[in-house]
This record gives structure tokens, C-alpha cells and sequence, in this order.
């Protein structure tokens, strides 16, 4: 069980968001999806969402941003009915920040965690920690710190 389990995760990263198919969405997503990570600068609550279209809108705002966005897993553990995952997303913002800030041109590089139940051989509820600073910190949308001011 813990091993299919770890596969509907590297299909979900594989197929999904590197392969872009998105048929693949209805096979693995629930149908009733519980989604507790909010998007960047999201305007709607985390909540009870259609898994398959919730996923395929995900993709669709990610991959609006960076066209060549990667993710590659780095770390994938299993136990019971759960399943986490630490992720490396590479891209470059070639698409305007969440649909209204100007495209950069440069690259990200950081890091995610995600967080899976399992429940009749699909994912059912999703909760994810992004390293969002790091690449605000890499678009030049935050400055890093610098010296105290005197």
C-alpha cells in the first residue's frame, strides 16, 4: 500500500505538473478534494474544491507564470494513508505574477513540501509549505537584507 501510494505522488508531479497531462487528474485526483494550501496572493480560502478541475486550474496558473517550470522529487516518505514529499521547482517567470505583475525573466530555484491523504487509491487532501521567500528573493520582488542603516 505505502509504495502505490508513493506512486500516485510521482505520477501527480510527473505526469500532471511535468508532463502537463491533465487528463491524468481525474485518474488519481479525488473527486472531493480538501485543499489546505492557499496560493500565493490567493483570493479564496482553502476548503472542500472539485479535485480534478482544482488541480487543472492549479497547473494551468503555475504554468501561466513559468511556461518551463520543472519539479523534481527530492525526498518521498509514506506511512498509513499519508504521503509527503520535498520538491526542487525550477522555472523561469516568463508569464505575469499571479495574471498582474510584469514578467522578470529570471529563474527560480526553491523548495516545497507537500503533504498527501490517500483515500481509494487517490489524493484526497493536499496540504503544501512553499519556499516562497527564496524566490521572491531570486524575481527581485524583495529585497534582501542589508546592513543596518545608522
Amino acid at each position: 500500500m505505502s509504495e502505490d501510494n508513493k506512486d500516485l505522488v510521482r505520477r501527480w508531479v510527473e505526469e500532471v505538473f511535468n508532463r502537463r497531462n491533465l487528463d491524468m487528474c481525474e485518474e488519481i485526483i479525488a473527486r472531493e478534494y480538501i485543499e489546505h494550501a492557499l496560493a500565493p496572493f490567493g483570493h479564496e480560502e482553502p476548503g472542500r474544491v472539485p479535485g480534478p478541475e482544482h488541480m487543472r486550474r492549479t497547473v494551468g496558473w503555475l504554468v501561466d507564470q513559468y511556461p518551463d517550470m520543472r519539479f523534481e522529487i527530492e525526498d518521498l516518505i509514506s506511512e498509513h494513508d499519508r504521503v509527503a514529499c520535498r520538491i526542487r521547482s525550477v522555472g523561469t517567470n516568463t508569464g505575469a505574477l499571479n495574471g498582474v505583475m510584469p514578467p522578470t525573466g529570471k529563474t527560480i530555484d526553491a523548495y516545497q513540501t507537500h503533504w498527501f491523504r490517500i483515500d481509494g487509491g487517490k489524493l484526497a487532501e493536499h496540504w503544501a509549505t512553499r519556499d516562497d521567500l527564496t524566490a521572491m528573493l531570486q524575481l527581485g520582488l524583495v529585497a534582501p537584507p542589508g546592513p543596518p542603516q545608522r
